[in-house]
């Protein structure tokens, strides 16, 4: 767990979130703002569906401190819905979740706002301070916590991979690094997996069969003497 921090909210018209980050945000029309083809919602739709439980994997409790407290693996790309299950796995086991910050490259729309059971999460965003795989959650209660951000297209096993790793007690990985190593392990898993399925359906048998080139006699490759 890593010390809280303090997250600035935008402010009603232009919204510079951090200071250092001045890319700033200005109102296109009523409902929303605009910034770097990143749509803020001004409101957040009070009725939505139930959202599934949240998908998540925590660091164990440890003296020895890391680069991530575990990994997120949200089911869309719809922030608010899907920081309403995130809250209400983390608000009873960890504390009232009261801030997040995400980088604005792998979701689409990010509410300014977003309520909760009993409260309201305040949402910020870095464009290049933030790792675009990561988010940043902060509670009164249990201070900091960085996830990294599976992607929700992920497949299973891929997923519980970077589950595990994200986990890892001390591990020094981002969480860029870690969706690059699992690129790596994918690749080299479908290079394995057409390997195998080419063996299955016969061709090693076939290529052990094809005639082997025969030298005729008395033959001599170029450049050997007598």
């Amino acid at each position: 767990m890593k010390a809280p921090g303090v997250l600035r909210t935008p402010a009603p018209t232009r919204v510079s979130f951090p200071a250092i980050n001045n890319t700033g945000l200005w109102q296109t029309s009523p409902g929303q703002a605009r910034a770097m083809n990143v749509t803020i919602e001004r409101t957040t739709p009070s009725e939505r569906a139930p959202s599934p439980p949240a998908r998540l994997s925590l660091t164990p409790a440890s003296p020895v401190p890391g680069r991530l407290d575990g990994a997120w693996w949200p089911r869309s790309r719809d922030l608010s819905r899907e920081l309403t299950a995130l809250a209400a796995a983390l608000d009873s086991a960890w504390g009232r979740i009261t801030r997040v910050a995400v980088n604005p490259a792998h979701w689409p729309v990010i509410p300014r706002k977003v309520p909760v059971d009993g409260h309201t999460i305040h949402v910020g965003w870095f464009a290049d301070e933030q790792d675009p795989h990561q988010i940043i959650i902060l509670s009164y209660t249990f201070g900091r916590l960085d996830l990294l951000v599976i992607p929700p297209e992920t497949s299973p096993a891929a997923a519980a991979r970077l589950m595990s790793a994200a986990a890892t007690v001390g591990g020094l990985r981002t969480a860029s690094e870690l969706m690059t190593d699992e690129d790596t392990i994918g690749n080299l898993l479908d290079a394995r997996g057409r390997e195998e399925t080419w063996e299955t359906d016969g061709g090693a048998q076939v290529s052990s069969r094809l005639p082997r080139h025969v030298d005729p006699p008395g033959y001599l490759p170029s450049g050997r003497g007598m």
